[in-house]
């Protein structure tokens, strides 16, 4: 769906999996309950890898069929071209036609998503809905009129920065943290005004802040994880995630390197950070965000050194974030199947969580912040 330098960078994993705890084994959340209810990623999309395909090929059938067999009722999928730099705007346009073309090419297994009625017309029709999705605001040079355009090509989530500074604030790297711009305050007022989700993923600790104060609407931090826990720049605090739970909106938690420092993260890491994030925002407001493809990642040399590769690209371009490491891959090992959000579940069941709290967090509780936001 992306092309395959962003597919590097949401699909490295290739570690091997650890066995699964006993408990959740014998208490689990069940594959009925996750059958029938919304599930939701945040940010990921369909994808598998394969060091010899070349950039922007189609779907492999593998991909798509996981796509089918995951139970994912709907993901945030990344089209934005990412950072500053030119052809920004062409680039993104191109990656809205190839996700078009998937769409196109599997009706069966897609169904494009610009409404939260669409969500349940996914679910019942048994296809993965595909939410068009920025991880930045470069390609709008400015011109917040081209977010009518983009609307109009199925644009449904924006997050206003990346890692670096652009015209809409600072991200998460500017040493400054310099906040929101004035031209970022108009873009969240343009946003509400076009139902649009607002998203503060990558986004420097005071752009954060003053994002959520700036909003009137509930808004979205779709993969984060808890600065609390690991103090890195592309977690958050539970100041703001805390103020982010009072508007209304959700923080996705992602399954990538941040979760742990200097090693690389597990399931129990994951479940801390989510554990952490209901404690401080209620089971309301957290969700799922992986950052990551559907498919299995193979667990070989190849794709080790397609991650180490990706990784030393993003540190020449200036975009990589502390905590990003060639030894750190971003998986949850335990849960690398496109079932991964049923691993997950009946792992969390096995810790005691009530079935009601898991729906909410596997899609629920993001499901509901779509359908405010967007309207039905």
């Amino acid at each position: 769906m992306t092309d395959r330098r962003r597919f590097l960078e949401l699909a490295t994993a290739a570690v091997v999996a650890a066995p699964f705890s006993s408990r959740a084994a014998a208490v689990g959340f069940g594959a009925d309950a996750y059958g029938r209810a919304l599930v939701v990623d945040a940010l990921g999309g369909p994808g598998d890898f394969d060091a010899t395909a070349a950039e922007g090929a189609p779907l492999s059938a593998r991909a798509v069929a996981d796509a089918r067999t995951s139970g994912i009722t709907a993901v945030n999928l990344t089209v934005s071209a990412i950072g500053n730099g030119p052809g920004r705007f062409e680039q993104t346009v191109a990656n809205i036609a190839r996700a078009d073309r998937e769409l196109g090419l599997h009706p069966d297994a897609f169904l494009r998503v610009l409404a939260a009625r669409d969500l349940k017309a996914a679910k019942d029709s048994h296809r993965v809905g595909l939410i068009y999705g920025f991880q930045d605001t470069s390609m709008l040079e400015g011109d917040l009129g081209r977010l009518e355009l983009f609307a109009g090509l199925g644009v449904r989530i924006v997050q206003a920065t990346y890692n670096r500074r652009n015209l809409m604030g600072d991200g998460c790297l500017e040493p400054a943290d310099g906040g929101l711009s004035l031209l970022g305050r108009e873009l969240i007022a343009e946003l509400e005004r076009r139902q649009l989700l607002l998203d503060l993923s990558h986004a420097g600790p005071r752009t954060i802040s003053e994002g959520i104060a700036a909003a009137r609407r509930p808004l979205a931090i779709t993969h984060t994880g808890c600065r609390a826990l690991a103090d890195l720049p592309r977690n958050t605090s539970d100041a703001s995630l805390k103020a982010l739970a009072d508007k209304g909106g959700v923080a996705g938690i992602y399954w990538m390197s941040f979760l742990a420092i200097g090693r690389q993260p597990h399931a129990g890491d994951l479940i801390r950070h989510l554990e952490h994030a209901v404690d401080v925002c209620g089971e309301d407001h957290v969700g799922l965000g992986t950052d990551g493809p559907i498919s299995t990642m193979p667990l070989d040399d190849a794709f080790r050194a397609a991650h180490r590769a990706d990784v030393e690209r993003r540190v020449k371009a200036g975009i990589s974030a502390p905590g990003e490491s060639p030894d750190a891959l971003n998986v949850i090992p335990e849960y690398n199947s496109p079932r991964r959000f049923l691993l997950l579940a009946d792992e969390l069941a096995g810790r005691g969580w009530p079935a009601s709290r898991i729906e909410k967090l596997i899609g629920g509780n993001f499901a509901r912040l779509l359908g405010e936001v967007w309207g039905s």
